[in-house]
């Protein structure tokens, strides 16, 4: 037999019916545990730039004319959250009632090829916490996590910024890692926002030769100068071209990491970087981007490489938070109760300042 907890009949959740249909229910359906799941009660839940433009009907969310809707309304977003459990099913092992845990974004469904290969984050099926109504996330009192779910703990003595941050500093790690930095690099981020901020503190841990900076506000370059950067630069207000090219003896950056969504900052990008260099593409993109692609062949050979998600880096995410290797300090800035959720994802704009905006429980 599972332990039975004491999870409600009913909770209070922020639920997405449809484009720009988004609704605070004071007692919507709580979760129910089936044999393999568990249910946590959520202790804070972070909104992403993906929540906001799913709120505002990206096509990438609710489909267009191009490409079919990808998320299943009704649904309960976050995808940055974290809990503690409070009832288990009865074929679950390895878990007691109290733990602390949160899980990878991706629910994978274990059957496809690429689960199969170990290549869990790219699941064809690609079901997500937060994005459809059998996998409800986080911006709700109770969530279940499913059988498939990618669960780590998280220590008791973890902060909530800390835990909050174990998601976004996830991706940030994959992306860094794409770039296969060496001490030898010469770095650029560009962008410098809760992620960039991730990829920040992670690359520090790379030693590159030097870790450069791009952002258009100067609150977030203090921030990244904080977290590791040598040297930081406002392309609104500098050729950062020629900079970089100027610190590189002509040549370029060795590794550039797009990490705003800006198609200015992708032809920025493939400008600053050295022939046979590598460029890693992250974000998400409101419009579409064009470049002239024979930089990419024919005049410098680069390697392009796209990162998606965070697979495999919770653990050493939360261990080096642990240590203080990774920075946290400042990134998560204002908490609201779930009734505030449309004063919440002003804030989660950076509207009023550059913090990640978060729900506490």
């Amino acid at each position: 037999m599972g332990n039975m907890g004491n999870t409600p009949k009913t909770m209070k959740a922020l639920v997405a019916y449809g484009k720009g249909d988004y609704r605070f229910e004071p007692e919507y359906p709580a979760p129910v545990c089936g044999p393999d799941d568990i249910i946590i009660k959520t202790e804070a839940c972070g909104i992403c730039v993906s929540d906001l433009k799913c709120h505002h009907g990206a096509a990438m969310y609710w489909g267009d004319e191009v490409q079919p809707a990808w998320v299943k309304p009704p649904f309960i977003p976050g995808h940055e959250f974290y809990g503690r459990i409070v009832e288990l099913g009865e074929n679950v092992e390895g878990y007691a009632l109290g733990e602390r845990i949160t899980a990878d974004q991706i629910v994978p469904c274990g059957k496809c090829r690429f689960c199969r290969e170990g290549q869990y984050w790219m699941c064809q099926p690609h079901d997500m916490l937060g994005f459809m109504s059998y996998t409800n996330g986080g911006m709700a009192e109770y969530v279940r996590y499913p059988k498939n779910c990618v669960i780590s703990r998280l220590p008791e003595e973890m902060t909530m910024e800390q835990a909050l941050l174990v998601e976004p500093y996830g991706c940030s790690k994959h992306a860094v890692d794409r770039a296969s930095v060496t001490n030898e690099d010469v770095v650029v981020i560009s962008g410098a926002g809760t992620l960039g901020l991730g990829m920040i503190t992670y690359a520090r841990m790379k030693n590159p030769r030097l870790l450069i900076v791009l952002d258009l506000i100067g609150q977030r370059l203090e921030k990244a100068k904080e977290f590791g950067a040598d040297l930081v630069f406002n392309p609104g207000e500098c050729d950062v071209d020629r900079e970089i090219k100027a610190l590189t003896d002509g040549y370029g950056c060795d590794v550039y990491i797009e990490a705003t969504g800006h198609p200015s900052s992708v032809v920025q990008g493939l400008k600053m970087v050295r022939k046979l260099g590598r460029f890693v593409e992250f974000s998400v993109f409101g419009e579409e981007t064009t470049v002239d692609w024979s930089i990419i062949g024919d005049r410098k050979e680069l390697d392009i490489l796209g990162a998606h998600i965070s697979p495999y880096a919770y653990p050493f995410v939360i261990e080096n938070m642990r240590k203080g290797n990774l920075k946290t300090n400042g990134v998560v800035g204002h908490t609201f109760s779930l009734e505030e959720w449309e004063t919440a994802f002003e804030y989660a704009s950076g509207k009023y300042g550059d913090f990640r905006a978060a729900f506490r429980f």
